[in-house]
């Protein structure tokens, strides 16, 4: 088979605009974006279960603190914790990138816990909630990436590689690579879809647990995979068997294995 598409020279501007210093940039964008989209999925599960919508303020507030602060402090601590420790104040200095999703999950998940005692809602009631539009912010975030030409694979022959012309390593820039931001944002949104039917089709009476558990073997089994194309993101990574991404994936998939195990057996 003969295929038309022979590699694809990718060179766009990570920032969308810049004034007076002041840049607006694509992956700042998709990251509020996520927020936003995610509030008027939630605003609909929120109406259609009588949940006071006022709750739902007072929950994006606690989920945009969870995830920046989880993000961030998940990579200085998990990727790069002697430079980070050493220089505490670089920490934050969030403008200048890395942020971390396995951080981002425990942010997520501890805040949830906070809003959920706070406002008298299970935690699982949130949660199983809650994954449904994350799974759709890792295809807004993995779009990103691939706008700032970061997070890509190894050097590959098949004809959709990508040049990644603007690389932070101009020798990275030399050979087709894989585009696995692309790889796991369609991945993500497929979960995305997947978790969403599946909502109502149980007419949004899930099973607790179920739907957090399904997000953690779909988003993490992915990651773990994927992560087997991916150039390693730090120095330490080289010659690792496993990188940190597949290291910090390993826990969270096993965990939404018992969180189903367990959904099924209420379930029966």
């Amino acid at each position: 088979m003969n295929f038309i598409l022979t590699f694809i020279h990718w060179n766009p501007n990570p920032e969308i605009f810049n004034i007076g210093g002041l840049a607006i940039r694509w992956y700042g964008l998709l990251f509020a974006s996520s927020f936003f989209f995610g509030y008027f999925i939630m605003l609909k599960f929120f109406k259609k279960e009588g949940i006071e919508v006022d709750k739902l303020d007072t929950l994006t507030t606690y989920m945009v603190i969870g995830t920046v602060v989880g993000a961030r402090l998940g990579h200085c601590l998990f990727y790069e914790p002697a430079y980070y420790l050493s220089h505490p104040v670089k920490i934050l200095e969030v403008w200048e990138g890395g942020l971390a999703s396995h951080g981002a999950a425990v942010g997520i998940i501890l805040s949830i816990l906070i809003f959920a005692h706070r406002n008298k809602l299970t935690f699982f009631w949130v949660m199983d909630r809650v994954v449904i539009v994350t799974a759709l912010a890792g295809l807004l975030i993995r779009t990103g990436n691939l706008m700032n030409s970061e997070i890509f694979g190894h050097i590959t022959s098949l004809p959709w590689g990508f040049y990644f012309l603007r690389a932070a390593n101009p020798a990275e820039a030399l050979d087709p690579r894989h585009p696995t931001e692309i790889y796991e944002g369609l991945c993500y949104f497929i979960i995305f879809l997947f978790l969403l039917r599946l909502y109502y089709v149980k007419n949004g009476k899930p099973v607790p647990g179920q739907f957090f558990g399904l997000f953690l073997i779909g988003i993490f089994g992915v990651r773990f995979f994927v992560e087997f194309l991916k150039e390693p993101q730090v120095g330490f990574e080289q010659g690792m068997l496993l990188n940190m991404g597949q290291l910090l994936s390993i826990p969270l998939v096993l965990f939404g294995i018992y969180l189903v195990y367990r959904a099924r057996k209420l379930e029966a």
